[in-house]
């Protein structure tokens, strides 16, 4: 129990902290054996270059470019960056499930026949606009997590994920929607950031999947965008 209590305290630190902070940039220290049988001490982290930091990440600078050797085929390569972002726990809330692309392709295709169920790009609409997985709905994560300053379009939000707005303001959660939210990877906070707003207000976690992998996944594992 103590070394799930300690997980989780650094899985925390990590998510509040900003980009450039956090455990796996300060690094794990760690015992290694090495080929002789001697013992190596090593410190695990995220080795980011310097001027990796220094990118603005847009669409154009995250989904295009090489990112294979250079004998492998044009039509092979995976185009993405990995040096920017948070790296994210696989599981967020305990009522929460984590997804990955199976998961997310089974929910798809039952959501073709049950309007109860929605697949939602947490990312801004520039991103979405630019690619996103066919069939889901844009809600960007700020319109949750600002939601004062977004006032109209969080609660356009909220009608469409089926909750009630009550006269006194209350929110009624009866019959919210099954959703499964995305972001562009791994290392995108987005859909973090409104999964958490959305539990902080009162959605039932029960009713929230995470897919982890996002975008980024998506598109190395082949799978179709609306961007072709």
């Amino acid at each position: 129990m103590l070394y799930k209590a300690i997980i989780a305290s650094l899985l925390l630190s990590s998510l509040t902290c900003s980009a450039s902070t956090g455990f796996e940039y300060d690094g794990i220290s760690i015992k290694t054996i090495d080929a002789s049988g001697k013992v190596k001490p090593i410190v695990v982290k995220r080795n980011i270059a310097e001027e990796c930091k220094k990118i603005p990440i847009d669409n154009t600078i995250v989904w295009t470019g090489n990112y294979a050797h250079t004998k492998v085929p044009e039509a092979c390569k995976s185009t993405y960056v990995h040096t920017t972002g948070k790296l994210l726990p696989m599981q967020l809330h305990e009522d929460i499930m984590t997804y990955g692309e199976l998961e997310v392709l089974a929910f798809m295709k039952q959501m073709q026949t049950d309007d109860s169920m929605m697949l939602i790009d947490g990312r801004k609409q520039d991103w979405y606009d630019y690619r996103t997985i066919p069939g889901a709905i844009n809600m960007p994560f700020h319109h949750f997590k600002e939601r004062e300053s977004f006032e109209f379009e969080f609660e356009h939000a909220l009608r469409m994920l089926g909750v009630k707005i009550q006269m006194d303001e209350t929110l009624d959660f009866t019959h919210v929607k099954t959703i499964v939210v995305f972001c562009n990877g791994p290392w995108c906070n987005q859909s973090v950031a409104m999964i958490e707003a959305l539990v902080e207000i009162g959605y039932p976690a029960e009713k929230i999947s995470w897919y982890r992998g996002g975008m980024q996944t998506w598109l190395a594992a082949g799978m179709t965008s609306t961007k072709e």
